[in-house]
């Protein structure tokens, strides 16, 4: 928050500053301009403080609540220029959130409870903590929130494993390996048991294979309902046999118009990157006042 009210402020507010007195009171109402669902008001608030003198804050709304268009959501009172300040960058941030949580909402709706809907990494950069919050107040999961805390195995790590391999390049001890199954079990034997390992599939040997060296996740990218239907059963079956657990996850391309049906042919999740990197600004109006 503090990097982007100084990116907008730098050397002061030329506006501001030469027409608004310095001692003026103010207050404000924060209103949606349509309906959508809440996320971010700590964030809005937390603008509003950094830059206002004894700020007062009443949220009449919470984060992950439904709205309606014209509804007030918060008011607030405290000094003219440190609400004119923050006024446009707690407005992106809460706007961004809200229609983050709104177009999540809408994909969790459609899903109908029959698979989990998580986010991605494809987030905006310096955001994505704002907006892994914004997919849950919509109902949303989270996916690994970056490459420390899950092992997740995709195609341009093969592609390098085996070009290693194919220039003799040995200088790593996954660069012998010339195999999906290969590189996946020893992955696993270097994260030990407990660590989340997600490997990529694109077809149902890949995915067996990913099965047999060990994923916890299976996440079959770009594959039709149909055939995911058709391949999902006997991925239980091989873990089932290997005595260990699995999810599956679908991935790749899943709109509005097919995550209906992808979430009814038995897959455990969907990760879409769409809802952080397409989801478009709630429509949001900050109303100020002097105070009487």
């Amino acid at each position: 928050m503090e990097a982007a009210l100084r990116e907008d402020l730098a050397s002061g507010d030329l506006t501001s500053e030469h027409c608004i007195p310095e001692r003026l009171s103010a207050r404000g109402r924060l209103v949606a301009k349509q309906a959508g669902v809440i996320a971010g008001l700590p964030v809005f608030e937390g603008c509003l403080a950094l830059c206002c003198q004894e700020l007062k804050f009443e949220a009449l709304v919470r984060d992950g609540e439904r709205v309606s268009a014209g509804q007030l959501l918060a008011r607030m009172a405290g000094d003219g220029q440190g609400l004119l300040v923050a006024e446009r960058t707690a407005l992106n941030f809460m706007q961004r959130m809200c229609g983050v949580a709104t177009l999540t909402a809408r994909f969790v709706e459609l899903a109908a409870g029959r698979a989990r809907i998580l986010d991605t990494r494809k987030t905006t950069p310096g955001l994505r903590a704002f907006e892994k919050y914004a997919v849950r107040c919509g109902g949303g999961e989270n996916h690994r929130f970056g490459l420390f805390d899950q092992a997740m195995l995709k195609e341009n790590h093969f592609a390098l494993c085996l070009a290693s391999t194919e220039q003799g390049l040995a200088s790593t001890e996954m660069a012998a390996e010339d195999s999906l199954q290969a590189v996946s079990a020893r992955l696993r034997e270097k994260l030990g048991p407990d660590t989340l390992m997600t490997v990529e599939a694109r077809d149902e040997p890949e995915a067996q294979a990913a099965v047999r060296g060990g994923a916890d996740i299976v996440l079959l990218d770009n594959m039709s309902s149909e055939r995911m239907g058709e391949i999902i059963p006997g991925l239980h079956e091989l873990a089932e046999q290997r005595g260990r657990s699995l999810e599956i996850e679908a991935s790749g391309g899943i709109d509005e118009a097919r995550v209906a049906e992808v979430a009814a042919c038995g897959v455990d999740r969907i990760s879409i990157g769409a809802l952080t990197h397409s989801a478009a600004a709630l429509d949001l109006s900050l109303y100020l006042e002097p105070a009487s």
